[in-house]
């Protein structure tokens, strides 16, 4: 049995037995959340050319997108580090709150910028959701069984990707309904979700005197904020006009403050000293190239899909199926090699080539691909992530004391949300300007017809006005979606093949076999262990953990 630390003294005084109904109840709220996120993703996606095209916001399609990204990567590290210091339970529940206010916030939005805001208070409550899940089943599993509990998520997601298409399809190919209930329905989704996990995530609560870290939440924000501006004005106005160059030199001088700021703060938000830690590094690292080049690809397949293949929103969502089938084999296949070896670095090397290979296929896309072959696309797309993205976080957890688990999972997932977010904003301005560029170009050479097909103009473009109109009209839109994607993963590669590099310099660490609240002292593994700890210790076993003198607590220990 492991002592107590000082942190976690202070903070329960009898520890949760983790019994395995309590795991499989905490787990359950772990996965409602984490189901409401992905289903709005997927609904959103596959509605999203309808919604920018009756909003009038095809241009700036990106956005959409970039909102949410960004404000997911703004919230994670405050997630994590409070996460840390005060406990989960609370933090988990408000993730869930503000998700479902945004979503009403969204299906009542008058035009295509609040529809944005609204998106990116959306994000303020899936980061809480992304972050705190994967903090939450490092506190409850060890790390050597924790990749047994990556399937089940895997096949929440391949659920997702079956139940969002379809319904978001229904909502957008129904003139009675409308895009706006794809917001709408996360409103009694929420609801019970909040309930399961009032009742169900039990988990000790903390108390800290340490003081906020306001200024490194500030100079966090400012450096992130300016990051993706500077990458969407560089993209679209070219990196040396006034916009980009004035939010380089913003980026600069904030993150030069937040490091300053973070290497003086009592608890900073992201601790400097995770980055002497080279397993870390590299794990962090590994995963933000990775993201930078998945997120890219996935956030404008379905619009790709629906125009230039002429499918349904629900049919060109379901073609993201194979992807998660993908995910869930190899998923599936390594939990139990790693659970009976501990060995996990192969299979990050495996899937950062795997994933590479996918990209350098995908840029043969065009509009006279065969759906069978975009399927096996993302097939093969979806297995190199099964391999390395659950792997990069277990690496990073593992790598850190107990104490640090929502820390450092926030900081890792916040450079790769970082690398998602430059991903969508780079590789997005690339599609969306070759994208208007070509629109414009289809559409003046075919002004009589695309007048008679009702399409004014680029940004009012929707499927279903593609589907309708005549040629050769419909086969230019559909050759300047296809010429304005497909090259742009080229540019994905080389960032993928610095991945497999870091893959290869990934130190393996031995997987720990406590889960967190463990190995704080917060709980333990049976009722017996619990009675031993109240038994009657001799003197000479008692450790008096140092601290405050109303706070000080007695363990036995183990000789």
């Amino acid at each position: 049995m492991l002592a107590p630390t000082p942190e976690t003294a202070d903070t329960a005084a009898a520890p949760i037995v983790l019994t395995r109904r309590r795991i499989n109840l905490i787990f359950s709220a772990l996965l409602a959340g984490m189901l409401m996120a992905a289903l709005d993703q997927t609904i959103v996606s596959t509605a999203m050319p309808t919604i920018v095209g009756d909003l009038g916001g095809v241009s700036h399609m990106a956005w959409m997108t970039t909102a949410y990204l960004l404000a997911t990567t703004l919230v994670m590290p405050i997630y994590g580090k409070f996460g840390d210091l005060w406990g989960r339970r609370n933090l988990f529940l408000v993730a869930i709150g503000l998700f479902t206010v945004a979503s009403i916030g969204a299906a009542l939005a008058p035009d295509f910028g609040w529809l944005v805001a609204w998106r990116g208070v959306q994000g303020l409550g899936g980061g809480g959701l992304m972050i705190l899940s994967q903090a939450i089943i490092a506190d409850i599993v060890p790390a050597r069984e924790r990749a047994r509990y990556m399937g089940p998520i895997g096949a929440l997601f391949g659920l997702s990707a079956i139940v969002g298409p379809l319904v978001g399809g229904f909502f957008t190919d129904h003139d009675a309904l409308g895009w706006e209930w794809s917001f709408w329905i996360n409103v009694p989704v929420g609801v019970a979700v909040l309930a399961i996990g009032w009742f169900a995530l039990s988990l000790p609560r903390k108390r800290s005197s340490t003081p906020i870290d306001v200024a490194g939440i500030l100079t966090l924000s400012v450096t992130t904020t300016s990051l993706v501006l500077f990458t969407d004005f560089g993209g679209r106005d070219g990196w040396g006009s006034w916009q980009a160059l004035s939010l380089l030199a913003v980026l600069v001088v904030s993150a030069a403050a937040f490091v300053a700021v973070e290497l003086g703060a009592a608890e900073p938000i992201i601790p400097m000293t995770l980055f002497r830690n080279p397993t870390f590094v590299v794990a962090t690292a590994l995963g933000m190239a990775v993201a930078l080049g998945m997120f890219s690809a996935i956030a404008f397949m379905p619009t790709f899909l629906q125009m230039s293949s002429g499918l349904s929103a629900a049919n060109s969502g379901l073609l993201m199926l194979p992807m998660t089938a993908g995910i869930i084999v190899t998923i599936q296949g390594s939990a139990g090699f790693i659970a009976r070896t501990g060995r996990y670095k192969v299979f990050t090397i495996a899937g950062a080539a795997v994933i590479m290979a996918a990209m350098v296929w995908m840029t043969t896309l065009s509009g006279a691909t065969s759906l069978w072959t975009i399927g096996a696309m993302f097939f093969v797309l979806g297995a190199g992530l099964g391999l390395i993205m659950q792997n990069v976080v277990l690496a990073a957890q593992n790598a850190v004391p107990a104490t640090q688990v929502g820390t450092a999972t926030s900081t890792n997932n916040y450079f790769r949300e970082v690398g998602a977010t430059l991903g969508v904003a780079v590789f997005g301005t690339l599609f969306t300007s070759r994208l208007a560029e070509n629109l414009g170009s289809a559409l003046a050479a075919n002004a009589e017809d695309a007048v008679a097909a009702g399409i004014t103009s680029p940004d009012t473009l929707v499927p279903a006005a593609v589907k309708g109109a005549g040629e050769p009209l419909r086969t230019a839109i559909v050759d300047a979606y296809a010429t304005s994607l497909a090259p742009v993963f080229w540019y994905v590669v080389p960032i993928l093949a610095l991945a497999l590099l870091l893959a290869l310099f990934l130190r393996e660490l031995p997987l720990s076999e406590h889960a967190g609240m463990v190995a704080r002292g917060e709980a333990v593994n049976s009722e017996e262990e619990l009675a031993a700890l109240s038994r009657p210790v001799p003197v000479d076993e008692v450790v008096i953990v140092e601290g405050r003198d109303d706070d000080a607590r007695e363990a036995p220990v183990r000789v």
